[in-house]
């Protein structure tokens, strides 16, 4: 009797130690690729943009969620925002962009620092043709290379932060926003040679 009670116990607390880990192995790593992405869902077009400075087209983006709009809803819609890099660029350079567009916006400096040693753990150096990809679910942050996942930031304030680069009404760039937005349909190009959004 008390062999049976104890083999009963133990069973009770095993299944209550090995659930989470069961979950958690489901739920562990996004898709491998972003065309296995592009399956389970369909994302319609919001916008794109050429966005060159002078004479020299720097890189091409494209905004698409699974309702064709934006803003999102965070719960139920998902996003992909593409960047096909039409120049080369270190992703040393990448970051200090970034950072630069960061504090064009104004933001905080302990609100982004944090993640920048996982960006520099994430994003390669660029090459003209490449392709880096953001896939927003549930608002993490999952990041495409060339189409093969090479990372994630799961704390959900990123999202919205790396997407404000192009997409807040405070962007150094209004005209490349409002084709991003599907409002302005041609491609917009630098006269000037500003701090531009070149991640």
């Amino acid at each position: 009797m008390m062999h049976k009670l104890f083999v009963y116990i133990l069973l009770i607390v095993s299944s209550q130690i090995l659930a989470p880990i069961h979950v958690m192995a489901n739920t562990a790593r996004p898709p491998n690729t972003l065309n296995a992405v592009l399956k389970d869902d369909t994302y319609i077009k919001v916008g794109e943009t050429t966005f060159s400075i002078l004479f020299w087209d720097l890189y091409k983006s494209k905004l698409q969620t699974t309702s064709g709009k934006y803003p999102i809803e965070c719960e139920t819609d998902k996003l992909i925002y593409n960047i096909n890099y039409l120049a080369d660029i270190s992703g040393k350079d990448l970051i200090e962009r970034t950072v630069e567009q960061w504090q064009h916006l104004g933001i905080n400096p302990e609100t982004y620092q944090v993640y920048l040693p996982v960006l520099e753990n994430i994003w390669p150096d660029i090459e003209d043709g490449d392709t880096l990809s953001l896939h927003v679910i549930n608002n993490k942050s999952m990041f495409y290379f060339n189409n093969d996942f090479i990372g994630e930031i799961v704390q959900p304030e990123f999202s919205q932060l790396f997407l404000d680069i192009w997409l807040s009404k405070n962007t150094s760039e209004p005209e490349l926003r409002l084709e991003l937005l599907g409002v302005n349909t041609v491609s917009y190009t630098h006269l000037t040679l500003p701090t531009t959004p070149y991640v």
